[in-house]
């Protein structure tokens, strides 16, 4: 009996190729695994597809409310942004994958896993740091790495299908290389290869229309949050899945969440991708729009600081650790009290708020006011401020004595 191999299959030319070059190559039975996170018309097709290039058998796993409920919102809750602008759309999801291909690799009792991301960029990381986490003895390959892999074009691999007697629906021309999942959409290659390049939006968006011809009109969304967990969107209680759905609705009818970015690749290059995250950078707003109104500064600060860490564990792949679970348990404990509601106004790519209300706001109107009220004496503040400030007088006072500073 051969030996069987899970292949990562997302149905495109890259991994489809691969199914006829592990059975030449390794005489492997190849299973192929197709991670649904929500991709949409992606799926279609995909069945015929690899059973056709020489698969024995294909799985479709559904596994977008894991991904929502488990990957996505431990990162909205530590407001994880990579770098200051990526919402680790495909970061997050690489993970949740890479957790089911080896969950069918131990139904199928195969030996291996296989991958098609290339030897540039960070999946190959995410990818592989998640299967020898979770399964160790697990054989990896990584076909674009492997030295048996000579082809290094659409052209080559177009070509090496037909002279397997394949003949796929796929063209040599070139278009951008692409990432979706139910989070985002990204987009690399064509005219984002120079930076000096404005992207053409008019053949590049998939989720959302520009700014520039969005409604003129803007549009009022109100949203309910549960100890950090989305729980409904104008009025209409529904799961995390279904919100980031109607989200990305919304979202994209108004041009919001289109970034053009220069990211730091984990292997040491910078790469430039435009990303498409309509309903992400909506959730990620509301969520601080309420998280601001109820965390004590002290812990909204370290959260920050943790934020940022947690947005670089999961961008290097580094789901399945120790560091990633531990920051995870802060950031769950700050979330104890992150309930209410917070209405915002969309408008031509601009989220605008227009309400917070929370039980458990710290947000006290008579200590705020301008207006003095009997918890805040103005006088108070003088004492704090000589102790405050107390070390910068003492040093500019030796400095003064120093004659390094003039009186």
């Amino acid at each position: 009996m051969k030996e069987k191999v899970v292949l990562a299959y997302s149905g495109g030319l890259d991994t489809t190729v691969i199914i006829p070059w592990l059975k030449e190559n390794y005489d492997y039975d190849v299973i192929c695994v197709c991670g649904n996170c929500g991709q949409a018309d992606e799926l279609e097709g995909l069945e015929e597809r690899a059973i056709s290039s020489g698969a024995s058998k294909l799985y479709i796993e559904d596994i977008t409310d894991e991904f929502c409920d488990d990957f996505i919102v431990p990162c909205v809750q530590a407001h994880a942004v990579y770098e200051n602008k990526y919402l680790l759309g495909t970061s997050m999801a690489r993970p949740v994958i890479a957790k089911r291909l080896v969950e069918v690799a131990r139904k199928e009792g195969a030996t291996a896993i296989c991958h098609g991301a290339t030897g540039k960029g960070n999946d190959q990381i995410r990818f592989e740091l998640g299967i020898k986490a979770l399964a160790p003895d697990l054989k990896i390959i990584a076909a674009w790495r492997d030295p048996k892999w000579n082809m290094n074009s659409r052209e080559e691999e177009i070509e090496y299908c037909r002279a397997h007697g394949i003949h796929l629906p796929f063209s040599a021309d070139s278009s951008y290389s692409r990432d979706r999942n139910l989070w985002h959409i990204s987009h690399e290659g064509l005219e984002l290869e120079d930076p000096a390049n404005e992207p053409n939006y008019d053949h590049l968006l998939v989720l959302s229309t520009t700014p520039e011809k969005a409604p003129d009109e803007g549009e009022y969304v109100t949203m309910t949050f549960e100890k950090g967990v989305p729980t409904s969107v104008n009025g209409k209680k529904m799961k995390v899945a279904d919100i980031i759905t109607e989200l990305n609705r919304l979202g994209g009818k108004h041009g919001i969440g289109i970034i053009d970015i220069v990211e730091n690749r984990v292997v040491g290059m910078k790469s430039r991708g435009v990303y498409e995250t309509p309903g992400g950078t909506i959730l990620y707003e509301a969520h601080q729009q309420l998280e601001e109104l109820i965390l004590d500064r002290d812990t909204y600060a370290l959260k920050t600081d943790l934020g940022n860490k947690f947005a670089q564990v999961v961008y290097e792949g580094k789901w399945f650790t120790p560091l990633r679970e531990a920051l995870q348990a802060f950031i769950e404990s700050t979330q104890k009290y992150v309930t209410g509601e917070v209405k915002f106004k969309l408008y031509k790519g601009n989220i605008i708020k227009a309400g917070t209300t929370s039980p458990y706001s710290l947000y006290n109107e008579s200590i705020a006011s301008f207006t003095t009220g009997d918890m805040y004496d103005h006088h108070d503040a003088e004492g704090f401020i000589n102790l405050f400030g107390l070390s910068t007088k003492v040093r500019a006072l030796k400095l003064q004595e120093a004659g390094v500073l003039k009186k």
